[in-house]
């Protein structure tokens, strides 16, 4: 149990001290002075000797069976301060190390068996070996004493997490055997019994009632003021609360009165802890007393906080926005169970410190632990019938799923847990119930903070309706998701060791060849690289707006120019913050290498578009703006990225192109280097018509248009004639060939109107066949239909067979 109630401390801790703080895995001193002692960064090196003293005295401390838990978490504790100098120590004089090996290589490679080389290059390259083999010794050591204090550190922690594992699956006296009763009837009425022995030996001591009678001014304040906080003042915060959310601004009131509400956890907390303060200044506690004091602010903390989570999770009045969508009957049964459940933990952590330091038997203490077991077992189940209900409200979202699982989980917990303590299993049925009741708090409390930062969002964006189901809100609650992580670890049983071991291999980072990559490298690169691509991107916008407007070079290339600037720039940052970072990629040469071959099949495709892109940003064939025909398709270029190309049709639709179509396929660019292009228009008019005077007409007709080019002027060609018309056409070249549309419908309306008054008839084009309709499809089934019956069916003459029919056999008969 009091593995229980530390687990519940140490949360509690943990909410409001931050994890790293705590890690001995992240000391940052270097070098440990004496075997036992704090590190101690003022020492110049490692002293090898004090480190193995420490290493042989945690040996024996592991191979003695007899080592408590306390004293191996004190030793692992040490032992992790050495590895984090250890660690450290590795890379001593690194960077002396690296120019010692460069100038080895200026020197060349060493000379083979047999060959000789000058005296002076000989004598300087041993002379550099030996420095090198001086430096690289206290790595070594620094290397071979980490590996040693890591698998001390990895074996201290698989004998305490066995020893975890026996203390869960020990079988203790079952509490349902009524033959356990009257050894824990004993202890229960000797506690009792000691409180009033404590009690009454004290207000026998002269000494220790005057000292009640000096300080009863104090302790009747202090009552009053603690009865105030918890019975009134609570009370008076919980209606201040409401009229906030009633009375507040639409889109700040959510946030007041969750702020608000907050008094009803602090100050009745506060009351309890003038309440103790009362009781421990009588001086009539003694050591039972006392430790039952102590331990009242945790239990009224933990009813008070369970308190105002039912009250947040089952509110009495709720929107539609609200998660568990339940009706109000519902809501109140599931406050008063989350009321019911702070009682069930303080009730356990006021029996752990009343009993556990009287050393009882196991049969005591399971008998005195099966009820509250078994309360909290009935009240998991309630809670998660109530849960259950709310699919039965509202539909099913991805949140109200997981309430759904949650619930199950809780369900089933509630019905093991007293199922295994009426076995014996006591100890495992507390690690069962008690955190999945600090689980079932933690979530809560994660979605209350998710609708606290949504509404926050939501005040600074003024926007009520897309403040909670904004990015940021989202992003946030996934982080409390992540960090809550280690707390759940914690509830369910994982020492605080684990996580701190957790985290320190986490900074240790990995090994890549010669190098070691830790987040820290990880962090260095990110952050240069956004530097990088932010310059890059601030001298693009530079070169877009003010300097490229001032030169002579046309639109396209100056587009061209700025992609390629940003391509070399954002390459050139990642090269920079590689370097920065001190990431080595050389080991990965020959991986990378093989990788290639496999990489290059399987995105050929995309390669080519990327080659291709390239390309067209160097030549330039096409360019943003230009009007192309590529593959049947027909429009204006609007964006040339890397693998493709966005083209803007003329019925606005866009149409992506790969650049390797650009590169290989035939592309027609109608404006590329100038906008002039010909337009031709067919016309067919009567056979018989005077073919002079049309021509005349026509001629007429596409001078007279403003964008036409008079040099070379229009040309009007008679094509040929057929035997119900002539054909002619209008070739004319155009200043600007966007518009050859309309061009082309000016020039027919003059055309009809000119023809129309010189008395020149038009043939209308062939019309194409129709296509036939359904009915007509349905007409000449049926009529087919109807000749088919009315052909008279012939009958099959029968073949004349050779074969005596004596001779024809069953089987032949058969065929």
């Amino acid at each position: 149990m009091r593995a229980v109630l530390f687990r519940i401390w140490l949360v509690l801790a943990l909410l409001a001290t931050p994890l790293a703080a705590q890690d001995s895995g992240t000391v940052t001193e270097k070098n440990p002075p004496v075997a036992g002692a704090e590190p101690d960064s003022a020492d110049a090196a490692l002293n090898y000797a004090d480190w193995q003293q420490m290493a042989v005295r945690a040996e024996a401390e592991i191979e003695n069976r007899n080592s408590s838990a306390e004293r191996l978490e004190e030793i692992r504790a040490q032992l992790a301060q050495w590895r984090a100098a250890l660690l450290s120590s590795q890379s001593a004089n690194s960077a002396r190390i690296g120019t010692l090996r460069q100038q080895l290589d200026a020197l060349g490679p060493a000379p083979a068996a047999g060959q000789t080389e000058a005296e002076e290059i000989s004598k300087r390259r041993q002379e550099l070996a030996d420095q090198l083999v001086r430096l690289q010794a206290p790595g070594i050591a620094a290397e071979e004493a980490y590996r040693r204090a890591d698998g001390l550190i990895r074996e201290i922690d698989r004998i305490l997490r066995e020893r975890q594992a026996d203390q869960l699956l020990q079988l203790w006296p079952s509490p349902v055997n009524p033959g356990n009763w009257p050894e824990a009837a004993i202890g229960l009425s000797d506690t009792l019994l000691r409180l009033w022995d404590e009690a009454a030996t004290a207000w026998a001591d002269p000494q220790a009632r005057g000292k009640l009678f000096d300080n009863l001014p104090l302790i009747l304040i202090l009552a009053i003021v603690g009865l105030a906080l918890v019975v009134y003042v609570r009370g008076w915060v919980e209606r201040f609360a409401n009229r906030l959310l009633e009375g507040a601004s639409a889109r700040g009131r959510k946030v007041w009165s969750l702020l608000a509400s907050l008094g009803e956890i602090v100050i009745p907390t506060l009351g309890v802890v003038a309440l103790a303060s009362a009781m421990v200044a009588s001086g009539m506690l003694g050591e039972i007393g006392l430790s039952i004091t102590a331990a009242l602010p945790f239990a009224g903390f933990v009813i008070f906080a369970a308190a105002w989570l039912g009250a947040r999770a089952f509110p009495k009045t709720q929107d539609e926005t609200a998660v568990l969508p339940l009706a109000p009957d519902r809501r109140a049964e599931g406050r008063f169970l989350a009321v019911l459940m702070g009682l069930v933990v303080a009730a356990e952590a006021l029996r752990s410190a009343a009993m556990d330091a009287q050393s009882y038997s196991d049969a005591t203490t399971a008998v005195m632990s099966f009820p509250i077991l078994v309360t909290a077992g009935l009240i998991l189940l309630r809670i998660g019938r109530v849960l259950r209900k709310s699919r039965e409200v509202a539909d099913r979202s991805y949140a109200l799923r997981l309430l759904t699982i949650l619930a199950r989980g809780i369900g089933f917990i509630g019905f093991a847990g007293p199922v295994l303590a009426a076995f014996g299993y006591v100890q495992a049925a507390s690690a069962l119930i008690y955190p999945a009741i600090l689980s079932l708090g933690l979530v809560t409390l994660l979605f209350i903070l998710q609708r606290l930062i949504g509404d926050i969002w939501a005040m600074i964006i003024r926007s009520d309706a897309q403040g909670r189901e904004a990015l940021v809100p989202v992003l946030a609650g996934f982080a409390m998701t992540l960090a809550s992580l280690p707390v759940f670890a914690l509830i369910w049983g994982a020492r605080f060791s684990d996580m701190t071991e957790l985290w320190t291999r986490f900074t240790e980072g990995f090994q890549l060849g010669d190098t070691r990559i830790s987040p820290s490298n990880f962090m260095v690169f990110a952050v240069i690289f956004v530097i990088g691509y932010m310059l890059t991107r601030l001298f693009q916008g530079a070169l877009r707006t003010t300097i490229l407007p001032k030169t002579s070079m046309d639109q396209g290339g100056q587009t061209a120019l700025v992609a390629g600037i940003g391509y070399v720039g954002i390459f050139l940052a990642a090269l920079v913050a590689i370097n920065a970072a001190g990431i080595d990629l050389s080991g990965l040469a020959i991986v990378a290498g093989a990788l290639s071959v496999g990489i290059g099949f399987g995105l050929q495709t995309i390669v080519s578009n990327f080659v291709s892109g390239i390309i067209l940003l160097i030549e330039r064939p096409v360019s943003e703006g230009d009007w192309i025909e590529v593959g049947g398709v027909q429009g204006r270029v609007r964006a040339i990225s890397v693998r493709s190309t966005r083209i803007e049709t003329f019925d606005r639709n866009d149409v992506i192109v790969p650049n390797a179509d650009l590169i290989t396929g035939q592309v027609t660019n109608w404006t590329r280097f100038n906008l002039s292009g010909r337009l031709i228009v067919p016309v067919l008019v009567a056979l018989g018509s005077d073919t002079r005077k049309v021509e005349q007409i026509l001629r007429e007709i596409a001078e007279a248009q403003p964008l036409a080019v008079l040099n070379p002027p229009p040309l009007i060609v008679f094509m040929g004639f057929t035997d119900k018309a002539m054909q002619f056409e209008i070739r004319v070249i155009l200043r600007d060939v966007n518009f050859s549309l309309t061009v082309r419908s000016e020039i027919n309306h003059l055309i009809m109107q000119r023809f129309a008054e010189q008395g020149v008839a038009i043939v209308p084009p062939p019309a194409a066949p129709a296509e036939p309709s359904l009915e007509r499809i349905a007409e000449t089934v049926l009529a087919l239909e109807q000749v088919l019956q009315r052909v008279p069916q012939a009958r099959p003459t029968p073949r004349r067979s050779k074969v005596a029919p004596q001779d024809v056999t069953p089987e032949r008969q058969a065929e």
